[in-house]
């Protein structure tokens, strides 16, 4: 018996020393950056705004477009890359049994000193609609511990 329970307890060390210690965002929805050496940092988090605005020609003429765009306050992120890194996120979900590209999205922002912002939608004077001008990046999602997805950017934007 002793040496049943010591073989067993043997075998539980030599798992646990093996293991892969997954590191997942603590609520769904957050999403933490993995950097290079396998530690991660928890990207922020920020309220977007919607803006529509009208170009010159519109005000002036009444012929032109309108255009909706999100807006967040500040030029840029807290969180810095390196340019040569590939950028790997784990984003946390309710399981990870869906397709990443069904779920999550990825898009770039045009930032200037005070916010940035993304495209929407646009409109003009002759009823022409235009949705979803999101400038999407492309990437690859694969299975990340038990409710997470390990998303990683094709594309690398600069910025």
């Amino acid at each position: 018996m002793r040496k049943t329970l010591l073989i067993g307890a043997i075998s539980l060390f030599s798992l646990n020393a093996y293991s892969q210690n997954i590191v997942e965002p603590e609520f769904i929805g957050e999403c933490m950056l993995l950097k290079s050496d396998q530690s991660t940092t928890l990207l922020e988090k920020h309220m977007t705004q919607t803006r529509s605005a009208m170009n010159a020609g519109m005000v002036l003429t009444g012929f032109g477009s309108v255009k909706a765009k999100l807006q967040i306050e500040g030029c840029c992120s807290a969180t810095k890359i390196s340019s040569g890194d590939d950028i790997q996120f784990i984003v946390r979900a309710v399981d990870n049994n869906t397709d990443p590209m069904a779920i999550i999205k990825v898009f770039e922002f045009d930032s200037n000193k005070k916010f940035r912002r993304a495209e929407m939608a646009s409109i003009n004077t002759f009823g022409t609609t235009k949705t979803n001008k999101l400038h999407y990046l492309a990437f690859t999602g694969k299975k990340y511990g038990q409710s997470s997805y390990l998303i990683t950017l094709r594309d690398k934007p600069a910025g």
